[in-house]
């Protein structure tokens, strides 16, 4: 009588799964399609991608001059080369009160295309008439290309301070208007017939509904085209009156390809990303304390906000108290906002 063999899968091999298991495994959760990762491995990563890059400046620049496989005449120079040149950047070319007017410029224009964009924008999102009608102009601000103003600006505001203000403002309003637009067309129908069903009026549904629940993807595209707009001063700053105060980093850049040193130039196409990070990770801190419940903040500056409009409520009340019925409405209106 033979002994049959036993039903089943067979056992797994004494000492945990073949290597090429665990290396499969290895690659399939490393590729994973859309998998979060956690933000230690997000630093990481970033600073992988960081090392790479300086590996390779440092590696076609080693060695002597003529050795070099991209030598100094081509404008690039060695790492230790553009880090020595710091010194002089910081001191002979002024680097903190360049940048601080560079910073100064972007935040006035960025801060005037703001003011004028997102009214227009809300507007737009809420009346499609006003749309087709500013719509021609938001379509020529975004598709012109931007070094094209230049002339333009100079021939309308000159080349003093004010022209940078204005070009920052031209090739950012256009941006703005648009993405405003887009956020308060992208509330949910719901929410108006809740508020109408409730008997606001059309101006408490557009600051009590629309608004409110549109402001964070408002405020996330202005950080976004924040950055966007610091790289364009180096455009706006290209012709700088002399003695008319700092030229700012993009004046350091156009100096320093005519006249050197080139290694100012690498300096400053480094500082401004940093630069940029820095305000970004502000601006994004400030987006998670203003809207919690939709990036996950503690709340700080939101509650701060509400204690401010709770006040300016209790100083109206002093001069204008509105009857219990419209009351009601405003409070039923504000539901949606808390949501």
């Amino acid at each position: 009588m033979t002994k049959q063999a036993p039903v089943g899968p067979a056992p797994p091999p004494v000492g945990g799964p073949p290597p090429d298991g665990r290396f499969r495994r290895f690659f399939n959760d490393l590729l994973a399609i859309r998998k979060e990762i956690g933000p230690v491995q997000s630093v990481l990563f970033g600073l992988l991608c960081v090392a790479v890059c300086f590996a390779l400046w440092w590696y076609i620049t080693r060695g002597e001059p003529s050795e070099r496989i991209v030598p100094p005449t081509k404008g690039l120079p060695s790492p230790e080369e553009t880090l020595e040149s710091f010194e002089s950047l910081w001191f002979d070319r002024e680097l903190t009160r360049n940048t601080y007017a560079s910073l100064r410029r972007v935040t006035l224009g960025f801060g005037l295309a703001a003011l004028v964009g997102i009214p227009l924008g809300v507007l737009a999102g809420c009346f499609a008439r006003v749309h087709a009608f500013f719509n021609p102009l938001a379509t020529f601000g975004r598709n012109i290309p931007v070094a094209a103003l230049i002339p333009l600006t100079f021939s309308f505001f000159g080349i003093s301070e004010f022209q940078k203000v204005m070009f920052i403002f031209i090739a950012s309003v256009a941006f703005v208007f648009s993405d405003t637009a887009r956020a308060v067309q992208d509330v949910g129908t719901h929410y108006i017939d809740t508020a109408y069903t409730l008997g606001a009026s059309r101006w408490q549904v557009i600051m009590k509904v629309l608004v409110p629940l549109a402001m964070p993807s408002v405020f996330n595209s202005l950080r976004l085209l924040f950055g966007l707009a610091f790289g364009y001063i180096m455009l706006a700053e290209v012709i700088t009156i002399a003695g008319e105060g700092a030229g700012g980093l993009g004046h350091i850049i156009n100096v320093s390809q005519r006249q050197g040193p080139r290694e100012h130039i690498i300096l400053i196409l480094l500082i401004i990303p940093i630069v940029a990070l820095v305000i970004d990770r502000i601006l994004y801190w400030i987006q998670r304390e203003l809207f919690p419940y939709r990036y996950g903040g503690a709340g700080i500056l939101n509650q701060l906000l509400g204690v401010v409009l709770h006040g300016w409520d209790d100083l109206k009340s002093w001069f204008w108290k509105p009857s219990p019925e419209a009351s009601l409405i405003l409070s039923q209106a504000r539901q949606p906002e808390r949501a």
